[in-house]
């Protein structure tokens, strides 16, 4: 929900900055997958995907975040030009 809300940003700067966010998040969910892991509350197939799946979302956000930050200065292109 939280890429959703980045993607209705209503400049660049706030889209970045809801892209922290989103990079925040996917990183804590990482984290908890992790800890479950740890303690051995829960194990197996599922698991072990969610956290890969959870591992490959934190690369793309933290990407695209990366990215944002470099083009920030771009001129946003003209939405009226087809």
């Amino acid at each position: 929900m939280n890429y959703r809300a980045a993607g209705r940003g209503r400049s660049r700067a706030e889209f970045i900055a809801k892209l922290g966010i989103v990079v925040e998040e996917c990183d804590e969910s990482v984290g908890w997958l992790e800890l479950i892991s740890e303690l051995e509350l829960s194990k197996g197939a599922e698991l072990d995907w969610l956290h890969g799946e959870s591992q490959e979302l934190l690369a793309i956000f933290a990407a695209s975040q990366k990215t944002a930050k470099q083009n920030r200065h771009r001129q946003a292109p003209d939405p009226s030009i087809r």
